[in-house]
Order: structure tokens, then C-alpha cells, then sequence
């Protein structure tokens, strides 16, 4: 295979090649979080009171299927990762064509779900009047694109799973500034509001989708697509869903756990706002905060996406001894990286926060509530954060090891059964903010723990059993997959 872009990451030291990987990675999720904070801020300029408010609303339901997105490509990734490292050429170029042929499939059938879907949801989560108008607006024209979001989420999969980061970037960095400029332009010179930031989205992603597909034709290694080749191959989707299937699952209940806490906030917005506010400003700051928190996420997330790639094609080639120092490197990482953003967003936050139009204000006014909200979620999110990166290279290392299901099940448990027994008992007795967002780093402390014991005993096992069979080289073709 030529690996001309590729990183080794079976052989040789390990933190050099995660940085060269997590770098690009991080830029890349970086610009994507900037672009899609611009939509915010750009519908903020549109005049609609609620239309902040419109997007944080909605996030919930359109990340529910793009997590499902997300988590299939997952399961290429790994599977990818594990052909490559095994130097298996024909089954990578199978999972490829599986691979974007499923990605259209499901995200053409996931949007169709999506738009059906809406109003029932987001009215389910407490939304009403102008915000729930502007909220089904917004979603619907959203997953107008859905196949597109899919179809590109998969295909830098793909490239990730190979070692290379840089293809995505500058094509996702395009798309990005694309998305950008169509803002402007459909808001500040059509008029348009939610409806027009959706739609930039949807056209940035059928480009980059488009321009990704170009660049997979156009190589000269087992990861080149040939239209001819386009096919479900059977092994190849049985081990994408394999792994995909529970990370898809857990990022989709993950945003049901959301979707109920959305509900939440609307429910303390009741509370606290006073009558004569003709915007909801609770669910305005806390969309400010999260939608801030999008940097620190997709930051540390580039982490997990190297832990992924890295001991899935150590595992490939069943080099354990290596899977230790991957998760030495990545704990360190992403401890480093989300230390580092976060400090920069909490000195920031006052001019941060009035790029979303929210600011200090008078006591009781909407302005007060909406800022006291947004710095009310910082303190007890921002600052905890590297509990949640700590929680998703264990993840990542997980499922690289072909430990899908367990990494869901653990997930599962830790963080979204928690936070939803929390709502219904905790918050019941005490519903404010505080008690809300308490909750996060709670979770994100315990599954850290428990992944980082489950990747150390799985890990452990496979070394003693390679020195059992006294395997010091790996069969051809030889992919683990475990369950």
C-alpha cells in the first residue's frame, strides 16, 4: 500500500506520530466547531429574539443522528484501521466500498426519519410558540443534508483509519469557510434566519462530501474508490456493524439522556424567568455555553479519534505491547489539551459570550438570566472537563481493541443512566441549573474509571495470550475482532 500521507503507527515511537495525527485532527475539529459556532452567531445578527435559543434547542435531536453517523464511522474506522495493519489489501478496499455505500443508505433513511421526526420530539421536550417554530425550521432544512453529513463523516473515517489527517483537514476547512460565507449571505443579504444557517450547513456538506470522494478515487492504495466496486460486501458490514452498531447506540442514548435534560432547562426557564421577557433566556445561555463547549469536545476528541486509529492497527498486526504507551500518550494528551482550552474559554467568556448576544445586565432582566446561566454551566462543566476526555480516550482505546460492546455497555451505565436517574430523583427534589450540571462531571469521573480498568484487563489478556501461542508474527490477514 502507498502510505506516502499515512502515519506508521505499528512501528517505531508512538507520541510523535499521535501528536502528528491528533494535530491535524484537532484543526480540523477546531474549524468545524468555529463554523458551526459562526451559524449561532450569525443568527444572532437576523433579529429573531429566539433564534439562538432555536439551535441550542434543536442540538439534542440533530445530534441523536449524527451520533449515529458518527458511530457507524467508528466501526469503519476500526475495522479499516485493523485490514490495514494486518496488510490485508483486498479486504480494505471491501470495507471501503462498503463502507460509502452504507453511508448514504443510512443517512438518506436517518434523514427522512429526522424531518418526520421533528415537531413530535421538540415539542415532547417542552418547546412552544415562536422557539418551537424557529427549532422545526431549523431541523428540517438540516437534514435536508443528512446524507451528505454521513456520507463525509465516513469517508474521513476512512482516511483517519489509514493515517491521514490532512486530506480532512484542508477539505473540511473549505467546506467550513464555505459555510461561513453562505451564512452571511443567506442571513445578512436574504433575510433568512434559522432556515438559512441550516441550510449553508447542508450545501458546505454535499461540497466537502463531493470533494472527499473525488480524493478517494484519485489514490493509488487499497483505500481508492472505484464506482465498479460499489457494493455491500457481507464480512465487511457484519464487522462495521459490529463495532459501529454499539457506538452508534450508545451516541444515540447519549442525546436521548440530552434531550430529556434540554427538557430540564426548559423547565428552569419556567421557573426563574419573569413574565414581560419576550425571549427564553435560560435556554439561550445554556445554548451559548454548550455551543463554547464544542471546542473543548472536538479538541479532546481528536485524541480519541488517534486512540481509535492506533490501537486498532496495533491490534491488526498484534503488536500489544504497543497498546500501553497509546494510552500513556493519549491520557496525557488530551489532559494537556482540554486543560489548555478550557482555561482559554473561561478568561475569555465575557466577549466569548457577547458574540451569541448575551452580556451582563440588569438584575432579574433577560440579559442577567441569560449570562448568569451561560457562566453558571461553565463553572460546573468547563473547569471538570478532562474527566470527559479521560472518559473518551478510554473509549477509543476500547473499541480499537474490538471491545464495542463493552465500551457502550460501560458508557451507558456510567453517564446516560446516571444523568437520567439523576433528572428524575435529584433534580425532582431540587430543580435548578446547579443541580443539572452537577451531574456531568459526576459521570464522566466514574466511566473514566472503569474504562481505564476494562482497556488494562483486555489489553493485559491479549498480551498473555500472544506469549501462550508463542506468536512472535502475525498470520496474514489476521484481524481481531472481539465482542
Amino acid at each position: 500500500m502507498n502510505r506516502s500521507k499515512a502515519i506508521n503507527m505499528t512501528e517505531g515511537p508512538l507520541f510523535g506520530k499521535i501528536l502528528s495525527f491528533v494535530l491535524p485532527t484537532m484543526f480540523t475539529n477546531l474549524l468545524q466547531v468555529f463554523y458551526n459556532a459562526a451559524d449561532m452567531i450569525v443568527v444572532n445578527l437576523s433579529g429573531e429574539a429566539d433564534a439562538v435559543g432555536a439551535i441550542g434547542c434543536s442540538a439534542p435531536f440533530v445530534t441523536l443522528f449524527v451520533n449515529i453517523f458518527i458511530g457507524f464511522a467508528v466501526g469503519a474506522n476500526v475495522v479499516a484501521a485493523n485490514y490495514i495493519g494486518a496488510e490485508n489489501h483486498s479486504e480494505v478496499s471491501k470495507t471501503v466500498h462498503t463502507a460509502i455505500l452504507i453511508s448514504v443508505i443510512f443517512g438518506t433513511a436517518f434523514g427522512a426519519i429526522g424531518i418526520a421526526g421533528c415537531r413530535p420530539a421538540l415539542a415532547a421536550m417542552g418547546n412552544s410558540g415562536k422557539l418551537f417554530d424557529l427549532s422545526v425550521t431549523y431541523v428540517t432544512v438540516y437534514f435536508i443534508g443528512a446524507p451528505f453529513i454521513s456520507l463525509t463523516n465516513y469517508i474521513v473515517a476512512i482516511l483517519r483509519a489509514k493515517g491521514d489527517t490532512v486530506t480532512p483537514f484542508f477539505v473540511m476547512s473549505g467546506s467550513g469557510l464555505l459555510n461561513v460565507l453562505l451564512n452571511l449571505l443567506f442571513v445578512l443579504a436574504f433575510g433568512m434566519s434559522v432556515d438559512g444557517v441550516a441550510l449553508a450547513t447542508s450545501v458546505s456538506n454535499a461540497v466537502s462530501a463531493a470533494v472527499l470522494l473525488a480524493h478517494l478515487s484519485r489514490l493509488n492504495d487499497d483505500c481508492r474508490f472505484s464506482l465498479k466496486n460499489l457494493r455491500i460486501d457481507r464480512s465487511a458490514f457484519a464487522k462495521i456493524l459490529h463495532i459501529g452498531f454499539p457506538a452508534a447506540v450508545q451516541g444515540a442514548l447519549f442525546s436521548l439522556s440530552n434531550i430529556i435534560i434540554q427538557s430540564s432547562i426548559i423547565k428552569v426557564n419556567n421557573i426563574v424567568t419573569p413574565a414581560g421577557i419576550d425571549y427564553q433566556p435560560v435556554v439561550k445561555g445554556n445554548a451559548a455555553t454548550s455551543n463554547l463547549e464544542g471546542f473543548v469536545y472536538t479538541s479532546t476528541n481528536s485524541v480519541y479519534q488517534a486512540s481509535v486509529a492506533f490501537t486498532g492497527q496495533n491490534v491488526g498486526a498484534e503488536k500489544y505491547n504497543r497498546i500501553a504507551p497509546v494510552m500513556r500518550d493519549c491520557y496525557f494528551l488530551t489532559f494537556l489539551i482540554a486543560e489548555i482550552v478550557t482555561v482559554t474559554i473561561i478568561l475569555l467568556r465575557t466577549p466569548l459570550l457577547s458574540l451569541y448576544g448575551i452580556a451582563p445586565g440588569a438584575a432579574g432582566s433577560g440579559e442577567a438570566i441569560a449570562f448568569e446561566t451561560a457562566v453558571t454551566r461553565m463553572n460546573y462543566m468547563l473547569i471538570p472537563y478532562s474527566l470527559l476526555a479521560f472518559m473518551e480516550v478510554g473509549s477509543g482505546v476500547l473499541r480499537g481493541l474490538g471491545k464495542s460492546v463493552t465500551s457502550t455497555v460501560v458508557s451507558l451505565i456510567g453517564s446516560c443512566v446516571l444523568r437520567i436517574v439523576w433528572i428524575y430523583t435529584v433534580f425532582a427534589a431540587n430543580p435548578t441549573l446547579e443541580s443539572i450540571y452537577i451531574s456531568y462531571p459526576i459521570s464522566w469521573g466514574i466511566t473514566a474509571i472503569i474504562h481505564f480498568v476494562c482497556c488494562t484487563a483486555v489489553r493485559t489478556r491479549l498480551i498473555k495470550f500472544s506469549e501462550f501461542k508463542g506468536k512472535n508474527s502475525k498470520p496474514a490477514h489476521t484481524v481481531v475482532l472481539g465482542s
